[in-house]
């Protein structure tokens, strides 16, 4: 009889086989989780080590003045880029990147181990480092295309312009301004490794639509000699700053709009904040007595005075609630023409308590104080003009002689712009033509009647009592040969905030004035803070305008004023004289 099978074998071969069924099953198990369930995750996280889906910068539009000069550009550049992974030796990478680059190796090293998929080394480098880098062939390096803003004319508007960030998005001026129609979007790119660690590009998706061009109202040339002249000017007086606003009386353009400090374009991040700031827009103050233009335009307007009434002057004193206001010099009896010409704080007052708190706060809100303009610049402050309810005993008599208001340079200049037009009050703007963009037909941009202030009649007997200003009061040194000349001075003590009192040595001073006065091309306005050396508008501010206009109205071609030929003759003839 034969013995029976012993069942350790089977029992072996049964154990074998459930444990190879469940390795299998395990192998199958995370097949299928990298096959199937997983497969979209672990395919994002192979390609992420050798693919990398880059925004870069499109081409922005070109900025122009008014005649096509180019104000800002773009220019092709290029980007450096690194794949770490790539790289077969990063300190040998870094040593060779850091002479070209001008950075320090270590910190070259930093960004090649810091265990990124990705990452710029230097954004948007000049041609000719770029075709060094090209030459280079480092494994896992790589340049990109780009563009890169410049402005051709370095400071020059700079205020108005604007400029652009390290993507190229507008941050202040005109480039934040329109930034949409500049800009044109963004691009992407693909970044892929091949197998000799190069870093190939191609582009992704659909092109952004094409950028706009702007032509904007400034003139470069007219806005050079602002600079230049305000410069002087605040140098001559040593102000702490100043502006310069120049308009066509009858659009609204913006000619000029100037500021010291300054800055260049092309270095915006090494400029302080305050030489940044667009005063002009941005800084409000107390005008002083510029203002009167606006009490006479709303005496005039409403009946309230004639050019040829007298006012006495009290002696160079008016006590109004308690409060006693002097004049600058001891004036007895003058005719309102020569209040204004002498700029006279006594007489102003007498006519401003004629107004009345309603009469006068709706001429000067109809002006625009106490609002902004609109204009199309970013950063505009509204100024400040209280409600008459608000008003004190004593408020007219401030208002009437430019206190108690704070104003912007821009809200003055498109005041004296409607007089000098007629009456019509315009929205100040930069913006003159929109050219291309996605294929849009080209744009004009027409000017902004936001209202009539006061009547053309109410503008010419104003024009004649601003003419004897120039010509006979404080605003002589504004008088340009040859021309008739339109204007008014201001110096304004600025308020000690600390002691709660106008300062006796820091003040404001200006002259806005328009030429030629019988049919007015430009409308310019200097305004000077803090002067140290010159205190007073007419000798401060008034040459800065004098010499703006006088070349600009060269520039412009403008023939002299009717019965101003002799002078400008009698002019030329005692110069030429003076050379023989």
């Amino acid at each position: 009889m034969l013995a029976a099978e012993s069942p350790a074998p089977r029992g072996r071969a049964i154990v074998l086989f459930l444990l190879l069924l469940a390795f299998l099953a395990l192998v199958v198990g995370r097949l299928f989780a990298f096959q199937i369930r997983d497969h979209q995750r672990l395919t994002r996280r192979a390609t992420q080590q050798y693919e990398r889906r880059l925004p870069v910068t499109a081409k922005r539009g070109t900025i122009t003045d008014r005649h096509g000069r180019e104000l800002a550009v773009s220019l092709e550049a290029h980007s450096l880029y690194a794949h770490p992974a790539a790289i077969r030796d990063p300190r040998a990478a870094a040593a060779a990147l850091a002479p070209i680059l001008g950075v320090p190796r270590g910190e070259i090293l930093t960004r090649l181990t810091a265990g990124k998929p990705f990452v710029w080394l230097e954004r948007k480098l000049p041609g000719r480092q770029a075709e060094v880098l090209a030459g280079l062939t480092l494994p896992g390096i790589g340049l990109v295309p780009e563009s890169r803003r410049s402005y051709p004319r370095g400071q020059l508007a700079a205020h108005l312009v604007g400029f652009v960030g390290l993507d190229d998005t507008g941050l202040e001026g005109v480039e934040y301004q329109y930034d949409a129609l500049l800009g044109g979007g963004s691009r992407f790119v693909t970044g892929r490794v091949d197998a000799l660690g190069r870093v190939l590009f191609r582009d992704e998706g659909p092109r952004p639509p094409a950028p706009a061009d702007l032509v904007l109202t400034v003139d470069e040339v007219i806005q050079y000699v602002a600079e230049r002249e305000l410069q002087r000017a605040v140098a001559r007086a040593a102000a702490q700053a100043g502006s310069v606003l120049v308009l066509e009386p009858g659009t609204g353009e913006v000619l000029a709009l100037a500021n010291v400090p300054t800055f260049d374009l092309n270095a915006f991040a090494q400029a302080p904040a305050t030489s940044r700031r667009n005063r002009a827009l941005a800084d409000s103050y107390e005008p002083g007595s510029v203002f009167k233009v606006v009490l006479a335009a709303a005496a005039l307007e409403e009946g309230l005075v004639q050019p040829g009434e007298f006012f006495f002057g009290e002696h160079g004193v008016i006590e109004v609630a308690g409060v006693k206001i002097r004049d600058h010099e001891r004036y007895g009896w003058l005719t309102f023409s020569q209040v204004m010409a002498q700029s006279s704080n006594v007489g102003a007052i007498k006519v401003g308590q004629r107004l009345g708190r309603s009469g006068y706060y709706n001429y000067l809100s109809g002006f625009g104080f106490g609002s902004r303009t609109g204009m199309d610049l970013p950063g505009e402050t509204p100024g400040l003009l209280r409600r008459p309810r608000e008003w004190s005993g004593v408020s007219i008599a401030a208002l009437s002689i430019g206190q108690e208001v704070s104003v912007t340079s821009l809200q003055l200049g498109a005041a004296l712009a409607a007089v000098a037009n007629g009456g019509r009050l315009y929205r100040p703007h930069v913006l003159k033509a929109v050219r291309g963009g996605g294929g849009a037909p080209p744009r004009e941009v027409p000017p902004q009647l936001i209202r009539r202030v006061i009547s053309p009649e109410t503008a010419r007997r104003l024009t004649a009592i601003l003419v004897e200003a120039v010509e006979r009061g404080t605003g002589k040194a504004a008088a340009v040969p040859g021309y008739t000349v339109a204007g008014k001075t201001g110096t304004a003590q600025k308020l000690d905030q600390e002691a709660g009192l106008y300062s006796r040595d820091k003040v404001v001073a200006s002259f806005a004035g328009f030429v030629p006065a019988e049919s007015p091309r430009l409308a310019i306005l200097v305004v000077l803070d803090e002067p140290r050396l010159d205190r007073w508008g007419g000798s401060a501010a008034g040459p800065a305008f004098r010499e703006i206009a006088r070349e600009v109205l060269h520039y412009l071609n403008v023939p002299p004023s009717p019965g101003r030929r002799a002078q400008v003759a009698r002019r030329a003839d005692a110069a030429a004289q003076g050379l023989n």
